[in-house]
């Protein structure tokens, strides 16, 4: 009975810990994601002050510029010359 109870506490204690792992690199992937749709926001809107250049925050845009970084503002840019947004 005292076998069994401490196998069942150890088996546990070790599928706590297998998900407390998964938990915590889900929550870095999330984190990541949530700072680079922030950083194309605000890059964005540093394109947007250039007087030449009008491209619209919505969902789109902020999604392309976040999950694309640097390179998908860029895409936007020329995008936005060329007339297709």
């Amino acid at each position: 009975m005292v076998l069994e109870t401490v196998l069942f506490g150890i088996f546990i204690a070790v599928l706590l810990a297998i998900g407390l792992v998964i938990l915590f690199k889900a929550a870095g992937i999330i984190i990541k994601i949530l700072l680079h749709m922030i950083f194309g926001v605000v890059m964005l809107f540093i394109v947007n002050l250039l007087p030449f250049i009008d491209i619209p925050l919505n969902i789109l845009t902020v999604l392309v510029a976040g999950f694309g970084g640097f390179i998908g503002v860029i895409l936007l840019v020329i995008l936005n010359l060329i007339g297709f947004i």
